[in-house]
């Protein structure tokens, strides 16, 4: 059966759908010796479809693992300026899977990955907002926290107003648990910067309701629980409606 070729590649497990895209765009794709183009469609029964040169194997048992992503690392497969990646931190899973949306070089907390190219869609796609929470510590202009919930403009783009708890305050820092929607590049670092707030450290502790897992210490990760899983599926579903 016909499919498009980055549903193709994201179900070998190879990448996201959207950075499927951009392997096409950059000439990566071929489908039977002609570069691929946006749109193009195969059939791997009768189609040879090639990335950077190589065909395309049979796509890997499903993974889906949970992550205590440290500082200091990206949230790629590679990074062309050398930094360390996600991908170090799981290269023993056995499988090559993919981070489900991204946390930035100097946040930590959870990330999710997978193999499951069409989870990684349904749940980053730009028009499903899956709410997002944080535990952030912040100085500078306290008495403006309460204006990190209102609506704000980032990038030219008017966010939805975040859900901002104090869950510590004194008189040089706070720590708020920070819950937002979109989870757009640097969202709250500049959301913080537009309110006179310097983020001193920022861990994701949610997706959802599925908690980052205390017992994770940072750098490590474990397979999701079934039950896990199964409400991961679930948002995706609704979100596919």
């Amino acid at each position: 059966m016909e499919e498009r070729l980055q549903k193709i590649l994201a179900q070998a497990g190879l990448c996201s759908r959207r950075e499927a895209e951009k392997w096409m765009l950059d000439g990566r794709v071929t489908v039977n010796g002609r570069a691929a183009s946006l749109g193009d469609r195969a059939d791997l029964r009768r189609d040879k479809v090639l990335v950077d040169g190589k065909p395309i194997g049979i796509a890997e048992e499903k993974r889906y693992l949970m992550l205590y992503k440290p500082r200091g690392y990206v949230s790629t497969r590679k990074d062309e300026r050398g930094r360390k990646t996600v991908a170090d931190l799981v290269r023993n899973c056995g499988a090559r899977v993919v981070p489900v949306g991204r946390l930035d070089y100097n946040s930590e907390g959870l990330l999710l990955l997978t193999n499951d190219g069409d989870l990684v869609h349904a749940l980053t796609h730009p028009r499903h907002e899956v709410e997002k929470h944080y535990e952030v510590r912040v100085r500078g202009r306290l008495d403006n926290i309460p204006h990190l919930s209102e609506p704000m403009e980032i990038d030219g783009y008017r966010i939805r107003p975040a859900t901002v708890v104090v869950l510590e305050q004194d008189a040089q820092s706070a720590k708020l648990r920070l819950s937002i929607h979109e989870g757009r590049n640097r969202q709250i670092r500049k959301m913080c910067e537009q309110c006179g707030l310097e983020v001193r450290r920022l861990k994701r502790v949610a997706v959802g309701d599925l908690p980052l897992d205390p017992r994770l210490k940072s750098g490590t990760w474990r397979d999701l629980t079934a039950e896990e899983l199964a409400y991961l599926q679930e948002i995706a579903a609704n979100l596919q409606d």
